[in-house]
């Protein structure tokens, strides 16, 4: 028990004359640490640029049923009839859906409505969603 005091009070006198030492510190900043720094700068920019192509607006959904083969028809006919609209298809069980456009207003989507609806009648109306943006577009969202 004695011997365990000692040393204690050994190291604690070393301890205080550690701290009373007044030296100057030295601090030699490695020129890797710049390249790791810009490294990490260029992937939150990569990281983050598809978060930004990306934001609320409007799609219309074309169709919603449990049969795959119709989901399927209905978006072949979009490519043909409408090639402007770029068409999202989803599965949600137990339901196909296939939305189409990227408007960034409701009025913009609307427009689509009429003809839309002759071809697909009775299941087409506008959707709140997350669309594209159009990269070179400063704007908000893009329409198509």
């Amino acid at each position: 028990m004695k011997n365990s005091i000692i040393i204690l009070l050994v190291l604690a006198s070393l301890a205080g004359r550690a701290q009373t030492d007044t030296g100057s510190v030295i601090v030699r900043r490695d020129p890797r640490i710049d390249l790791l720094i810009r490294k990490q700068a260029q992937i939150n920019e990569e990281t983050t640029r598809s978060s930004r192509r990306s934001g609320p607006g409007y799609r219309i959904q074309v169709i919603s049923t449990t049969d795959r083969s119709k989901a399927i028809a209905a978006k072949t006919r979009i490519y043909q009839v409408y090639p402007e609209l770029k068409p999202y298809f989803l599965y949600q069980s137990p339901y196909y859906r296939l939305k189409v456009g990227n408007f960034k207003t409701y009025a913009e989507a609307e427009d689509y409505i009429s003809p839309l609806t002759r071809e697909f009648p009775g299941t087409v109306f506008v959707v709140k969603d997350t669309i594209e943006r159009d990269p070179l577009d400063g704007s908000e969202g893009m329409s198509e």
